[in-house]
């Protein structure tokens, strides 16, 4: 069987999603909780020039602080369980 390289790009091309890493749930958690504090410095700038209503801004507030509170309670059940981890006899 003779392989061009034609052939070779082909398949290749056709591998290449399957190859690709999958978003995972922790990467789409990252983008919301990025997008989210971002919503939020806008909607904070906005109330600041009079663009927003202030039911805006404190509803922008609170879904920031929600979801700095969810990442630091994430982190610490991290930092929890590699401290668990390290405590663990070998």
């Amino acid at each position: 069987m003779e392989i061009s390289a034609s052939l070779a790009a082909q398949s290749y091309a056709r591998a290449r999603p399957v190859t690709e890493p999958a978003p995972n749930g922790f990467t789409r958690a990252a983008t919301d909780f990025a997008q989210t504090l971002a919503e939020g410095e806008r909607t904070a700038a906005a109330a600041m020039t009079g663009g927003a209503d202030p039911h805006a801004l404190v509803q922008a507030l609170a879904s920031s602080q929600t979801a700095v509170e969810t990442a630091v309670t994430v982190r610490d059940k991290v930092v929890e369980a590699y401290q668990e981890i390290l405590r663990m006899p070998v």
